[in-house]
């Protein structure tokens, strides 16, 4: 059994996430096998908010070359979180 903090990464701090921030959408790195309700699940457990939608998207690995090699960096998982009206804000991206 997965813990909360084993299927929320990390938040995802980047210009247009600060944007959505506005607007009480918040973006997070997620677990590769996380689904839609145990994200909801796990940051209501963390932050202790109310959660109206949850997106979820796949981000295919970049492909990177090191002189005649060939690889990929690591796939991952973006969930960008909406909340309700009446749910508290969260403290972690109103300092930023």
């Amino acid at each position: 059994m997965k813990t909360a903090y084993d299927i929320i990464i990390k938040p995802v701090i980047s210009e247009r996430s600060m944007d959505d921030a506005q607007v009480r959408k918040y973006t997070f790195k997620v677990a590769v096998d996380a689904n839609k309700t145990q994200v909801r699940h796990a940051l209501e457990e963390i932050f202790g908010i109310e959660i109206e939608k949850v997106n979820i998207m796949n981000v295919k690995g970049k492909k990177k070359r090191m002189g005649k090699n060939v690889g990929y960096t690591a796939a991952s998982k973006k969930a960008i979180v909406t909340l309700t009206d009446n749910s508290k804000e969260i403290e972690f991206f109103q300092g930023l």
